[in-house]
């Protein structure tokens, strides 16, 4: 008898303590098997013994809200061109092109053709970058945080983040739709993951160059407040976020 001795995820204290109950099942569905007439033969044994006590899925999270959210904003605000960059493609990318195409930036290469996503290679601190006025609507979800660290190839720049918002903002048309997102908290860099921006730091990025439609923040605990105030209390203490997801909806001026 083949057995697949753990399910990804399993520990060996919830394996031994389940596999009785396992037993028991598998006994009684190899009993039903003979008299049924055994349409499906039995493989290997792949035991999953923890999900009946697990929730249905994972609803929440950085990535979870955020695609959601702003796959959401993009609906409803429809615009003639939206371009990602950088964003998850099995998350938010998808997301969007389940209703509509979108163009994706990257500083990886992606094999996949998929319908509604067209894209192209681009390393966003490049000096040769060259896009202006270019969409009407543009993301970059969780990805301005890694420009410059290494971390996927690109070069070591510790100003990198800066080089991006400067493309990202040379790429979007006047009146056209910004949204992004990067962790919050007190500003650091966890090298080579990230760096964390404060909201101060970020606000004072925004300027007067972009109007702030709305803010969303997803919390320490993986919760979603959305639409909120940029109190200055708030924004001081960044949230009470030490690792959290500053969302923005911006409109370039």
């Amino acid at each position: 008898m083949q057995i697949r001795v753990f399910h990804k995820g399993t520990s060996l204290s919830v394996y031994l303590k389940r596999l009785p109950a396992f037993l028991k099942s598998y006994r009684q569905i190899k009993s039903q098997a003979k008299q049924s007439g055994a349409a499906f033969p039995f493989g290997r044994l792949y035991p999953c013994l923890e999900d009946a006590e697990n929730e249905s899925g994972v609803a929440s999270g950085h990535y979870f809200h955020q695609d959601l959210l702003v796959a959401g904003r993009v609906f409803a605000n429809n615009p003639v061109k939206h371009v990602d960059i950088g964003s998850r493609i099995d998350g938010f990318v998808a997301h969007v092109a389940s209703f509509r195409e979108i163009e994706v930036f990257d500083i990886r290469e992606l094999s996949n053709t998929i319908p509604n996503i067209n894209f192209r290679r681009f390393d966003l601190i490049d000096s040769n970058f060259r896009l202006r006025d270019y969409c009407d609507s543009l993301s970059c979800l969780h990805a301005l945080e890694h420009f410059g660290l290494g971390r996927y190839g690109d070069e070591i720049n510790y100003d990198g983040h800066l080089i991006g918002w400067e493309n990202i903002y040379k790429t979007l048309k006047k009146g056209g739709k910004l949204y992004f997102s990067v962790p919050i908290g007190p500003q650091r860099i966890e090298f080579n993951a990230h760096r964390v921006f404060s909201v101060k730091y970020l606000l004072d990025l925004i300027g007067t160059r972009y109007e702030v439609d709305s803010f969303s923040y997803v919390d320490d605990k993986g919760d979603l407040c959305s639409n909120v105030a940029l109190e200055k209390s708030r924004i001081d203490n960044n949230f009470s976020c030490n690792y959290g997801c500053g969302i923005f909806e911006l409109s370039k001026n």
